[in-house]
């Protein structure tokens, strides 16, 4: 066999390598594991210890843990991006009866609970990263395990035509920890009907 016929199946396998590599790596669980951990593990300092926690003086002092569901990689999910051409300004109620601007940039379309389901994302009007994104849903365990006002999720696009979403990051607005702030709610779009047993549950004093 030739020098370089030798050359050209080595550099087509170290291709196919790659192209095999890329399609099925993925984190590794222990690792991805962890970064949620962290995650839990800095919000529940900021909501116990920071100036800025929503929790009074008195319901710092007897603060112990943030309740969450157990850790479920299948929550973490790939969506579509379906942009929107002609986006609009959309006013979200808060819970105090006034509202708040954001725009409407694109819906996510993805597979959980055996349904297609779809998300509206919002941008805040000031958002210098484009990237970024508001993400506040409702589903069938809110007003039960979960706030009933519904929970956030801070959703930044990985992908030209697509978005990860993480439900394990889904975390509660200020007004579940106190109704001295208000918070908007989700929009009419995002009232998921499947439960989302992942994130944050409601927080008990």
């Amino acid at each position: 066999m030739k020098t370089n016929q030798i050359i050209l199946i080595f550099v087509s396998v170290v291709i196919l390598a790659a192209v095999v590599y890329t399609l099925t790596s993925a984190e590794d669980p222990e690792t991805y594991i962890e970064k949620i951990e962290a995650e839990r593990d800095r919000q529940f300092k900021f909501v116990r210890y920071n100036i800025d926690s929503p929790l009074t003086d008195e319901q710092k002092r007897d603060f112990k843990e943030l309740n969450f569901y157990p850790i479920n990689p299948e929550y973490k999910v790939r969506a579509r991006l379906l942009p929107i051409e002609e986006k609009k300004v959309r006013e979200l109620p808060m819970t105090d009866g006034t509202k708040e601007r954001y725009i409407e940039y694109a819906f996510a379309e993805f597979e959980l609970g055996g349904k297609t389901n779809r998300l509206l994302l919002l941008q805040a009007m000031n958002e210098a990263d484009k990237r970024n994104f508001f993400l506040a849903f409702a589903d069938d365990t809110s007003g039960g395990e979960t706030y009933g006002g519904g929970r956030y999720i801070n959703a930044r696009q990985d992908g030209k035509n697509s978005i990860s979403i993480d439900f394990n990051l889904a975390y509660n607005p200020y007004c579940a920890y106190n109704p001295d702030y208000a918070c908007p709610l989700p929009p009419k779009e995002n009232l998921l009907e499947i439960p989302v047993e992942a994130g944050e549950k409601n927080y008990k004093e």
